[in-house]
């Protein structure tokens, strides 16, 4: 990708801004590995140097890449010491301009291998983690045929990596097209599209979870006013397994949804289809509002997807708090030196598991500020069904939390979640499926000791109820954390 990148800087100039970064953490628990009945204390520290590298004062190439290395120390429990490494890069590159472009991404993340363990992030303890390493690379071409059509065509090559052997490691083939209408359709518009995935596990000692996908569109649209569109779109797709005992769940019907779009101003915008698949009835609601003091925003999609393509977007997410706002992002990185860590709460991945799957996901939020106070609730519910042999997981929250600044350079914040897992069997023979309710409580000091220096002191309470006694368990730690940039 950087190569990509360095072949397009002759035409372009480029600045690249080097960053350097560095954060500690020092947390005492009183159950360090979430255990029922045998609750162990350990004091916990941790130092992750890291960088920012991103470019800057070009048109044709835009990356930015994070990276940091966590060194963690347990003094208790288990005496352990770890390194994690933590990496989000994304980049973009116009090779011949206005023709060829390339997309690259990377991340490496610790990702919950089952709802059904410790629900901890990797620092506290990593029984229940495992190192999930993602890329993908995208050379692609555009064609602008005047005012009649724009076309574009696109190679992606990605893969996923398990460390441990968690699961298999998993190379994606991919190739799509499309040609949509131009700007001399205004109130009939339409589009053409075509997409192939070819999904092969590298490692199918636990079986083989291979296969292709294909779909082709014709999409449709009419406005009706400036800001009412119906929208619709009929086609058909297929999934073939490469396994012969997956080869039942081999897929080849049709497909439509038809609905309407909404925009009655630049602050709010308003979308929903439904439809039909090989699944059954399908639907999607996308909608956001911005107000003088508030942020709205609502949304649920359904579609077909696999780990190789979720763990690159969709992994663990990490809350911090910068300024007087609450700032949600992939990476364990605060966004910026002044950021406060609140902690860090399963992404749109439920847990890793193998396999097609069909995902409902459903997000929604609102965050308002009056005055010193700033206010956010957001809520999720993410439905995982497999296609290949119809089990099925659930993942549902809602977080609530404040930030109070009561003076210049300090703030209270505080938060309320409740997450309810729910996930099938994984013992034989048990017809049981685990269904957890887990309750964390979070309330923190932050302080802002200099431009490029921060401080905070942050108490969190868990609580982990559950349909197996076994499962259940209490935790309670405090952590000093700083972060600091050069």
């Amino acid at each position: 990708m950087f190569m990509a990148m360095a072949f397009a800087m002759p035409a372009s100039a480029v600045d690249w801004l080097f960053d350097p970064y560095v954060g500690g953490t020092a947390t005492y628990t009183d159950n360090v590995n979430q255990s029922p009945t045998n609750e162990e204390s350990s004091m916990i520290l941790s130092l992750t140097p890291g960088f920012t590298l991103r470019s800057e004062g070009s048109r044709r190439v835009q990356a930015t890449m994070q990276y940091g290395l966590s060194g963690v120390a347990r003094f208790g429990g288990d005496d352990s010491g770890d390194l994690y490494h933590n990496l989000s890069a994304t980049g973009q590159a116009e090779l011949i301009e206005d023709f060829l472009f390339i997309d690259g991404n990377a991340r490496v993340s610790q990702e919950i291998i089952s709802l059904q363990g410790s629900q901890a992030d990797a620092l506290i303890n990593d029984s229940n983690r495992t190192t999930a390493g993602s890329y993908s690379i995208s050379p692609y071409i555009k064609k602008r045929f005047g005012s009649f059509a724009d076309a574009q065509a696109r190679y992606t090559l990605s893969g996923t990596l398990f460390g441990e052997d968690a699961l298999s490691d998993l190379l994606t083939n991919a190739f799509s097209a499309s040609l949509d209408s131009g700007t001399r359709f205004n109130t009939l518009t339409w589009g053409l599209d075509y997409s192939y995935r070819d999904v092969a596990g590298q490692n199918t000692a636990t079986g083989d979870t291979s296969y292709s996908y294909e779909r082709a569109d014709l999409s449709l649209g009419y406005a009706l006013s400036r800001t009412f569109r119906l929208i619709g779109s009929f086609g058909h797709e297929w999934v073939e397994y490469q396994s012969v005992a997956a080869a039942a769940n081999d897929r080849d019907d049709s497909n439509w949804s038809a609905g309407f779009s909404w925009s009655p101003s630049r602050r709010t915008s308003f979308e929903a289809t439904m439809g039909e698949r090989f699944n059954g009835e399908t639907y999607y609601v996308s909608a956001q509002h911005r107000a003088r003091t508030s942020t709205w925003n609502l949304s649920y999609a359904e579609d077909f997807s696999d780990i190789s393509q979720a763990t690159l977007t969709e992994g663990t997410v990490y809350y911090y708090l910068c300024g007087s706002e609450f700032v949600a992002t992939q990476f364990q990185i605060p966004p910026d030196s002044s950021c406060i860590y609140l902690g860090s709460q399963t992404g749109l991945i439920p847990s890793l598991a193998e396999g097609l799957y069909i995902s409902k996901t459903m997000r929604a939020g609102v965050s308002w500020g009056i005055s010193k106070i700033t206010y956010s609730i957001n809520a999720y519910d993410v439905q995982r069904y497999f296609v290949r042999d119809g089990s099925e997981d659930r993942s549902q929250g809602i977080t609530g939390a404040m930030n109070y600044r009561f003076a210049a350079n300090t703030t209270f914040n505080g938060s309320l979640a409740l997450i309810r897992n729910q996930e099938p069997s994984n013992i034989p023979g048990l017809g049981i499926n685990q269904e957890d309710d887990i309750l964390t409580l979070t309330a923190g000091l932050g302080h802002q000791l200099g431009p490029r220096t921060s401080s905070a002191l942050t108490f969190r309470h868990t609580q982990r109820d559950s349909n197996i006694p076994a499962a259940e368990y209490t935790e309670n730690n405090l952590t000093a954390s700083f972060n600091m940039s050069f």
